[in-house]
């Protein structure tokens, strides 16, 4: 008589849950890269709360308290981080700062990824002359310093935050089309995007359901590259008076106004300093970390 044995269940390993996966993860990172980490959600936390722990309204004007020095500069503490020119917290304003810097560089990174990969994609598909256009484009974008063309576009059509943040899209985008080029072309001579052909998918779902996730890493580091570079774009073009305008505030401008003041004054140019470096060093230090986990070159 012939029996079958069932397996032991007690020998059947669980798979880790979503929590397990994350401190494993965590626990993986070097101690560096956490501080990082943990400095990036300070900053998320600062830019989606700013109106909440501001203890003052970032344009609040009180000239009786103008250029007074931080709290542990000598100051009091109804100014932790000191006023500026006019008497503005300088703290409020950094809030703020931060806010407005990090809606720039997140809505205009999105923008480089996603035209960059869609005329990464319309290379990789049509091939031919659609192809060489975006090569040249590509040659063209990556050899004309961007600075130079954000200054002429905006002394000639003027600033407004969305032709701004428009013209931030535009930077780093060659990078993502080069990525997705290859990659796209690397995962059409392989078997599983011809078979999603052969069983007549359309182009928009092969790339879109298939090819993208696939790629998705290496996008995702791109997209830790291109961030904290927007980021010091920005900077440089609101310290040059072409960026983020009043009364609006941004890290960039609050560095351009306080370099009047740099001797006289320096807090109010080193609080948003710190920021941008610190807030450039821990995105670029995750990115590189995210590089090592995810390419499988590396490991």
């Amino acid at each position: 008589m012939n029996t079958t044995s069932l397996p032991d269940q007690s020998q059947t390993v669980a798979p880790p849950s979503l929590a397990q996966s994350a401190v494993q993860l965590i626990r993986s990172m070097p101690l560096l890269v956490r501080l990082c980490s943990v400095w990036i959600v300070v900053v998320l936390g600062i830019a989606l709360f700013a109106d909440f722990i501001s203890p003052y309204s970032y344009s609040q004007l009180d000239l009786l308290a103008r250029l007074r020095p931080p709290a542990f500069w000598g100051g009091s503490s109804d100014h932790w981080l000191g006023t500026d020119e006019l008497g503005r917290d300088v703290l409020s304003r950094l809030f703020h700062s931060v806010r407005i810097s990090l809606l720039v560089a997140f809505i205009s990174t999105m923008l480089s990824v996603t035209v960059g990969v869609l005329m990464g994609f319309a290379a990789a598909h049509f091939r031919g002359w659609v192809e060489q256009l975006v090569l040249t484009l590509v040659d063209f974008q990556a050899s004309m310093p961007f600075m130079i063309i954000a200054l002429a576009v905006l002394a000639f059509f003027g600033n407004t935050l969305v032709l701004f943040i428009a013209l931030m899209g535009f930077y780093g985008w060659e990078r993502s089309a080069r990525i997705a080029r290859g990659l796209t072309i690397a995962a059409n001579e392989q078997g599983y995007a011809s078979a999603v052909y052969d069983l007549g998918a359309s182009p928009w779902r092969v790339y879109l359901r298939h090819i993208l996730p696939n790629i998705a890493s290496t996008l995702i580091v791109s997209v830790t590259l291109t961030f904290p570079e927007v980021i010091l774009l920005e900077s440089g073009l609101s310290f040059l008076g072409l960026g983020v305008q009043p009364p609006m505030t941004s890290l960039g401008n609050m560095v351009g106004y306080g370099r009047e003041y740099l001797q006289s004054a320096p807090w109010i140019l080193l609080a948003p300093s710190l920021f941008i470096v610190v807030t450039t060093f821990s995105v670029s230090m995750l990115g590189d970390w995210l590089r090592d986990l995810l390419d499988p070159t590396l490991n």
